[in-house]
Parts: C-alpha cells; sequence; structure tokens
C-alpha cells in the first residue's frame, strides 16, 4: 500500500506482534546440528551488560517508547542452540525471561521492569528451502519485508502476511498474523505447517523441540497453540516452517501462494474542511455496509485489501488505501465501484488517485512505511466487528476525533477482514475470530511524556463510548468479537477497564482458552514464559 503521512505508533505498529516468545515442548527431536539447507553458523552469541555501548540500543529499539526495559543482561543470539544456552542460563540464575523480534510489542509485555534476561534474535533472520520438513524456514527475528523479498524472488512465493515490512516474524506469527493477503489466502498461520521453539521442562533443562500441523505428531498440541495464542506463553521460537495445507509435491515454488504480478492501489481523502458529521456517518456507513456484503470466501473482490484511516481534523483529512490484484480482465471497474459505493450519498469532496505497480514494491511502500518519528508514544485498543458499527458509534468516533485537540496524532483504522479467513472453525487455531467482516483500531501516538495521562485517557474514553452497551469492550455477541491479541492492552485485564463480565482471556481466545491451559500445563509446568496477557496455569 501506498504510504501515508504523519504515521508512526499509530501505523508503524499496526502488523506487529507481541515478541519472539512462543510455545515448546519438553519431549521430541533435538537439533544439535543445523537443520538440512541451513546456513552453519559457528556459536556466538553476545551478553550486552548495561555499560556496554550496545545495551542502550538494544533496550530501546521497540516501537513504543513508553516502556524501557532495564534487564540485567541482553543475550544477542545468532543459533537456536545460542537461544537454548540463554534460556537454561536464566532459568538457572531465576532471571525472568523476555524476547524481542521486531520490537513492535504495542503494550508492556516485553519492556517489563521485572524482565531480567532480554534475548534479543533479531539477528536470527535466514529464510531458506528446508527440504527435511518440505517446508520454507523462516527465522523468528526475520522482518516481513526481508522475508517477503526472500521468497519472491528466490522461489515467487508468499506468505500472507503484515503490511509493515519491518515487523519482526516472531511475535506476529504467533498471534495468527493477518495482512493484505488474508482475505484471499488466510491468516498467516493457516499457512504454518511447523514451528521450532526452545522450552523448559520440569526440571529447568531447556530443550529444542519442532511441533507440526500433521495431526500423528505428538506435538500436534504445541503446533496448535503457534496459530493464535500470541507471544510469551511457553518458549522462545527460534523458527517457523511454512507449507500451504492443500499444497502438493516437493517443489519449492508449489509450495506457497503466488502473489499477482501487479497491483491496483487507489488512494481517497475526504478533507475535514468540508466533511459534515452527516457525510462522515453516510460514509461509514457505506463502507461498513459493503464490507458485509463482500465478506464471504471468493468473487471478484477477494484479492481487495482497504484500510480506511479516520484521522482527527488536524491531519487534514481522512484516508482509504485500498489495493487489488491488478491483472484482473476489469481491476480498474471493480475498484471504481468499490470507490463509488463509499460515496454513494456522500456530498463532501474528495479525491482519488490510482497507480500499478508490482505486488512487492506495494507491500514494501506500505501504508504503515516510513522512517523514525517523534511521535514515538503510544496506546491502542482493537476489536473484531462482526458487524459493522451503528450510526450512534459512528457520531461517538465523529465526536471524540474532534475534541481531540492534543498535540499527538489519533486515528480510528478499520481493516478489511473475511474472506478466505472466515472458511475457517473457531477451534481450527489458536485464534478463534473467523467470522468477523472488519478489524477496528484505535490508537493514538505523542512526543511528550509528560503528555501520556492525556492521550491515554483520550483512547480509553473513545474506547469505553465506542463499547458502552458491552462494559468497555467488545464483548463476544452479535456485533462484536474481542480483540486481536497482536494489538495487546493491558486494560483489557483492568476491571476498571472492562466492566463486562467478559474476562481479557475470552476477549482474546474465546472457548480456545481451556485448551490453551493445558497445552501451558504441559510444555512450560513451571510458568517461565509468562506477562501481563500470557496464558495462565489452570488453576
Amino acid at each position: 500500500m501506498a504510504e501515508l503521512s504523519r504515521r508512526s505508533f499509530v501505523g508503524a505498529s499496526m502488523a506487529g506482534g507481541v515478541a519472539a516468545l512462543g510455545l515448546g515442548g519438553t519431549e521430541g527431536t533435538a537439533f544439535a546440528d543445523a537443520p538440512a539447507g541451513a546456513p552453519v553458523r559457528s556459536p556466538d552469541a553476545v551478553t550486552v551488560l548495561p555499560d556496554d555501548p550496545r545495551y542502550p540500543y538494544l533496550t530501546t529499539r521497540g516501537a513504543n517508547r513508553r516502556f524501557t526495559g532495564t534487564p540485567a543482561e541482553v543475550r544477542q543470539v545468532f543459533t537456536a542452540e545460542e537461544v537454548r544456552q540463554a534460556v537454561e542460563a536464566a532459568v538457572g540464575a531465576g532471571r525472568r525471561i523476555a524476547v524481542r523480534s521486531g520490537g513492535h510489542c504495542l503494550d508492556r509485555l516485553v519492556d517489563d521492569p521485572a524482565v531480567r534476561m532480554l534475548i534479543d534474535v533479531s539477528q536470527l533472520k535466514d529464510v531458506y528451502y528446508d527440504p527435511r520438513h518440505n517446508a520454507f524456514a523462516v527465522e523468528s527475528g526475520a522482518m516481513l519485508g526481508d522475508v517477503y523479498k526472500a521468497l519472491l524472488l528466490a522461489w515467487g512465493v508468499v506468505i500472507p502476511g503484515g503490511t509493515c515490512p519491518t515487523v519482526g516474524v516472531g511475535g506476529f506469527v504467533q498471534g495468527g498474523g493477518f495482512g493484505s493477503m488474508s482475505r484471499q489466502y488466510g491468516m498467516c498461520v493457516d499457512h504454518l505447517y511447523g514451528v521450532e521453539v526452545v522450552v523448559v521442562d520440569a526440571s529447568g533443562a531447556a530443550k529444542t523441540v519442532v511441533a507440526t500441523r500433521d495431526p500423528a505428531d505428538p506435538h500436534h498440541d504445541l503446533w496448535w497453540a503457534h496459530t493464535g495464542s500470541g507471544g510469551g506463553n511457553y518458549g522462545v521460537v527460534t523458527r517457523y516452517l511454512f507449507r500451504s495445507p492443500d499444497a502438493k509435491g516437493t517443489d519449492p515454488s508449489a509450495l506457497l501462494p503466488a502473489p499477482p504480478k501487479s497491483m491496483l492501489v487507489t488512494t481517497m481523502s475526504w478533507p475535514w474542511s468540508g466533511l459534515s458529521e452527516g457525510d462522515f456517518v453516510a460514509l461509514l456507513t457505506n463502507h461498513g455496509a459493503w464490507h458485509a456484503a463482500n465478506s464471504a470466501d471468493g468473487g471478484p473482490y477477494a484479492s481487495l485489501n482497504s484500510a480506511l484511516v479516520l484521522d482527527q481534523p488536524s491531519a487534514g483529512a481522512i484516508t482509504l488505501v485500498a489495493e487489488m490484484d491488478g491483472t484482473l480482465p476489469d481491476a480498474t471497474g471493480l475498484m471504481n465501484d468499490y470507490v463509488a459505493a463509499l460515496n454513494a450519498g456522500v456530498g463532501a469532496k474528495h479525491t482519488v488517485t490510482q497507480t500499478t505497480m508490482p505486488w512487492l514494491q506495494a507491500q514494501l511502500a506500505s501504508l504503515f512505511g516510513g522512517g523514525p518519528s517523534p511521535y514515538n508514544r503510544g496506546k491502542a485498543k482493537a476489536a473484531y466487528l462482526r458487524q459493522p458499527y451503528t450510526a450512534e458509534q459512528f457520531k461517538t468516533v465523529y465526536d471524540h476525533l474532534n475534541a481531540y485537540t492534543y498535540s499527538g496524532v489519533g486515528a480510528l483504522l478499520l481493516f478489511a477482514f473475511g474472506g478466505k479467513v472466515n472458511t475457517l472453525g473457531r477451534t481450527a487455531t489458536a485464534n478463534p475470530h473467523r467470522d468477523s467482516v472488519l478489524i477496528s483500531y484505535l490508537a493514538s501516538s505523542w512526543a511528550d511524556p509528560a503528555q501520556d495521562d492525556d492521550h491515554i485517557a483520550w483512547v480509553r474514553s473513545c474506547y469505553g463510548d465506542l463499547y458502552a452497551a458491552t462494559g468497555g469492550v467488545p464483548a463476544p455477541g452479535p456485533a462484536t468479537d474481542g480483540s486481536y491479541i497482536n494489538y495487546p492492552d493491558i486494560d483489557l485485564a483492568d476491571p476498571e477497564q472492562n466492566t463486562s463480565g467478559t474476562p481479557w482471556s475470552t476477549l482474546y481466545f474465546g472457548e480456545n482458552y481451556a485448551r490453551l491451559q493445558q497445552i501451558k500445563k504441559r510444555y512450560d509446568p513451571g510458568d517461565v514464559f509468562r506477562h501481563a496477557l500470557s496464558v495462565a496455569l489452570p488453576d
């Protein structure tokens, strides 16, 4: 997608996850040697202490600078064996562990004061074909943009990942992972064949284990738990294995989806200066109705992806960026019909620009691209929408955006969802959210630490008013289905912010939580891997 201006925390963290913490087991195959096809390295992990010049960078490279950890040490690792050694050392020393991949965790799950060892996997980033598993191996420190380039340029395939190229796969995959190709090909984890993790057994020994989606695999549950429970639960992921469920043969170029040759990208803007409340509500009503009517799998709009960015008036305009397969026989006509449907009955003036570009260029340009921004402090909240917002809810959004006068960037974003994602059942993956039509993301980003309370209060107020009928949160029901764990929000575990009576675990994991707890009991009996929103051991 084309880049938008003023995107900082609000956008750059959009596709991000929690960190490279994952799931593991205490039995199975341990890899003393590198897997077939993998680069061979000598162990050379680096231990970085607080007086080391590398320490400030490694402890402050998280996207949300509201949180900065102070671990006793940072382990920079380069191999799965180095990860195992680091985990075992931390357990032996009684040091709490967190793991950082791309650094896009939105809340205080990685940069927690209680964390004493931070394992940085950002240099564990190779992408290669693994003939042993007949799958593509992606190490957990790789960034999405680099994964796309490696898979596409070498084999002509891709994984249906997120739209921010700097997000690390470590946490992104474990939350389920949605992005620009999800309506056509499903969630990222729908193509996850296996996962390699370092885990800790009841004796405190760290082991490296591989679990796959093969139902006969004794660690099949371990694979399943990686498909949506989020990071920080069971172990440290070292690599993922990707192969589509319907792939046949051993030709790598046939194991994952191939992207279209080109993308038709459309950007629409409605200046706030000419946008009345009535036009605002009409536009958003049209948008919601269209996506509700076109959320089934297949059809001419299967490849359509869009993000409607409702910036506050100080940003100048609200914007929609949409893209679809540019090689379709009537791509331009289909896109123009979509544009017309959104503008039906809307009197406000708008601009439309269209361009066609190669798929990879569109992904690397990204709606959420751009360099470092001073707006690097943030608060975010999300929701799955089974039904579009009502006119009253759109008026609520309008009022809150227009009342937002602090020197930051506040916005509500609506992401296209559904399609192939919704063809699986709620228990097929750990992520149960398989019948929504949109994902809503509310966030603010700012620069001044002195304004933290003001900006957080605005996000909480708007979110609470949007879901006032269900206790201030998107509780599962006809209209909403909880939230997305890759957009973690500790507020959901706070009874003062969540008055619905629905536990945070239900909002994220639905009926899958009980099974996840049993997997936790088996694979992390000592609760080594934990944070404010991690799966808890059963009572």
